[in-house]
């Protein structure tokens, strides 16, 4: 039998402006969501950021604690949503306009997934 760790999430209601604010005031954060605004649960073995992967999941833990994430792990292997739904409910328009700014300044633009990371094209 197969024992898979829970990790807390926050609910909706518990989610505070002020958390969502931190989690989202670094730029590697802040491209992390970039990657994850696409709706797809990816492995954090997909995301590729100019940091330590230690430092990679320090980033990912604030995301998931301040209710932007959602975790969930399978084995060996951690996955990572956007809970862009919920965000929207708590806080509706802050997420579609963290997104349309950070786009504009390229905010967060050196995180990618591995895929186009590999890929010289870009």
């Amino acid at each position: 039998m197969e024992i898979m760790k829970q990790t807390r999430h926050p609910e909706p209601d518990e989610m505070t402006l002020i958390e969502v604010m931190r989690a989202l005031s670094d730029p590697i954060r802040v491209g992390l969501v970039r990657v994850l605004a696409d709706g797809r649960e990816r492995g954090w073995g997909e995301l590729r950021a100019p940091v330590a992967k230690s430092t990679l999941s320090h980033h990912l833990r604030m995301l998931r604690d301040a209710g932007v994430t959602r975790t969930r792990q399978e084995s060996t292997r951690c996955f990572v949503e956007l809970r862009r739904s919920d965000l929207d409910t708590r806080f509706p328009g802050l997420l579609d306009a963290v997104l349309g700014a950070a786009h504009g300044d390229d905010v967060g633009g050196q995180v990618a997934l591995a895929s186009d990371a590999d890929d010289p094209t870009g």
